[in-house]
């Protein structure tokens, strides 16, 4: 491996062993995944997977001491520069996965030059707003222990922020690809150094339509850069990226596209009715410990939020009427334990982590079984158990069925209320009520005192003072320890420009009617005829003659 001038590995000239048997014969049955290697995973730990020590100890110092089993098995190719093609049921430690190996290269053996502006070395393409987050909360340690900066860029908030970072220089970029491209197209930032290049969730974005948007970011960066693409499957277009972008590339997979996790129990709860329903999500919100309950639409999860409140359930909603302050502040109550139950639409179903999520509801069932599994899957994470429950009316039954078959789970659906054994048994201790806060009640500006010009007119014409008298009182401009005998430097001038004082002896319109007001046809003949007599008609005049006029002149 040699090294250009700016500091920079030529990687053009590594030597990759060509692929092997298994993964030609793949490739010729267009068989995209082989089973992964069966090793004690007990007995194998980072550093025997070639982790560097300073990865190890801020690993250690999380609490992570032992690999899952998709981290055994791509840890040994990515840290060896190769291509990795991989899949992982949800909640199985992918991040994690091509997080080490980028920080590991990125500060080794890839390491050198000045740190430029605009211009990352690792680049981590995602989905969402909450899983770049999330990734980034895991990269961000590993970089620190090389002294390398990441930064966060998505949609949703000010680009101020992530210009400024770039601007300052960092090491590595996770961003959505609908605000990088924007930033890209402004010249923020630039892809032609980036060495490693992380597709995370591919297939979700193939669902989102980020497809070409994907492809074009990824063409701009170097074509002998190291790649990783964790999806869980290859249709919807994700193969073409495979074939376009991936060389030699070393294929991992976990578990099937279909696979739950082993310590998740599914319950299906079959309701007579909609009030029925409303009482039974009622029931399995009031536990004890944390829940995700899933709506179809952000209007039905912002509605289930505020009831849940209202019947002393705190609850906070996720959806993409938010704006990331508003996501990052409920995330934040539901991640610190001050609430337990989060209303949140698909936006949720990846990449949010929360420790410690005891039951997933499917208020309403979603429409495909890969929603139902990411859903799922926010609970039983990392070897904990869960519970998932789906609420199914008589009319969703045919549905859930096909759904249900499609995800390879099976249940018995049970008829149950708000009260039923298994209810109770499945919701546990029930948390004391909590007395929803009072609603603000939204105050006008000034105590409730308008100080708009009309309003500052009305009031002096109630007093008797002039019209500007009171421009002195309150928040009024120009004046000098609030006197109000203080007159404005100019003509205060209403909304026509004209001066007040001129408008207030302008004749009024409709003869005293106000604008809008319909006048008989009496009214109008008499105004007109008062109007002809003040205003004899003229000869040469360009106004057309009245009625009455023409009638005269005969």
């Amino acid at each position: 491996m040699t090294h250009t001038a700016n500091g920079c590995a030529d990687r053009r000239l590594r030597p990759f062993p060509p692929p092997g048997p298994e993964i030609a014969a793949a490739r010729r049955l267009d068989q995209r995944w082989f089973p992964a290697r069966k090793a004690p995973v007990t007995d194998i730990t980072f550093s025997t997977l070639g982790v560097p020590a300073p990865l190890v100890a801020a690993l250690a110092a999380d609490g992570k001491t032992s690999p899952f089993p998709i981290q055994v098995d791509t840890l040994p190719d990515t840290l060896a520069g190769r291509d990795v093609l991989g899949r992982g049921k949800t909640g199985s430690g992918k991040t994690l996965a091509f997080a080490l190996p980028m920080a590991a290269r990125l500060g080794g053996a890839l390491a050198g030059g000045k740190r430029r502006p605009g211009r990352p070395l690792g680049l981590v393409l995602a989905p969402t707003r909450e899983l770049a987050t999330q990734i980034d909360a895991v990269l961000a340690p590993l970089a620190a222990a090389y002294g390398m900066k990441t930064t966060t860029i998505f949609g949703g908030i000010s680009q101020k922020r992530q210009v400024d970072a770039l601007r300052a220089g960092v090491d590595i970029v996770v961003a959505c690809p609908g605000r990088l491209e924007d930033l890209m197209q402004q010249g923020h930032v630039t892809l032609d150094a980036v060495e490693i290049t992380v597709l995370d969730e591919a297939d979700h974005m193939a669902d989102l339509g980020f497809l070409p948007v994907v492809t074009r970011i990824m063409g701009k960066t170097p074509q002998g850069g190291q790649r990783l693409l964790f999806s869980a499957t290859l249709d919807n277009g994700v193969d073409k990226l495979v074939n376009r972008f991936l060389q030699n590339e070393v294929l991992h997979s976990v578990d099937e596209a279909t696979s739950h996790v082993a310590a998740m129990t599914h319950h299906v709860f079959e309701v007579d009715d909609v009030d029925a329903k409303n009482d039974l999500v009622q029931t399995l919100a009031s536990g004890t410990g944390r829940r995700i309950l899933f709506m179809r639409t952000k209007h039905h999860a912002k509605k289930l939020a505020k009831k849940l409140t209202e019947q002393g359930i705190p609850a906070v909603d996720l959806h993409g009427n938010l704006s990331q302050p508003q996501r990052d502040r409920n995330l934040a109550a539901f991640g610190d334990g001050s609430v337990k139950v989060l209303v949140a639409t698909d936006v949720a179903a990846r990449g949010v982590h929360v420790d410690d999520v005891e039951l997933v509801i499917h208020v309403d069932p979603p429409t495909e079984h890969k929603a139902y599994l990411h859903r799922s899957g926010r609970t039983a994470r990392a070897g904990s158990e869960g519970d998932v429950v789906t609420v199914c009316l008589p009319a969703q039954k045919q549905d859930l069925k096909t759904l249900l078959r499609r995800a390879a789970i099976t249940v018995t659906p049970q008829r149950v209320t708000a009260v039923s054994p298994s209810v109770t048994a499945l919701v546990g201790d029930v948390a004391p009520y909590v007395k929803p806060a009072p609603r603000a009640v939204a105050q006008q500006g000034g105590g409730g005192r308008s100080q708009g010009a009309n309003a500052q007119r009305k009031r002096a014409a109630r007093d008797g003072q002039p019209a500007g008298a009171g421009q002195g009182r309150g928040r009024g401009r120009g004046t000098s320890g609030g006197s109000a005998d203080v007159a404005p430097a100019t003509p205060r001038r209403d909304r026509s420009g004209r001066p007040a004082e001129t408008k207030a002896h302008a004749p009024k319109q409709g003869a005293g009617h106000s604008r809008g007001a319909q006048s008989t046809g009496a009214q109008r003949g008499a105004s007109a005829r008062q109007g002809a007599a003040k205003q004899p008609l003229r000869m040469g005049s360009l106004v057309s003659p009245s009625r009455s006029n023409r009638r005269a002149q005969g």
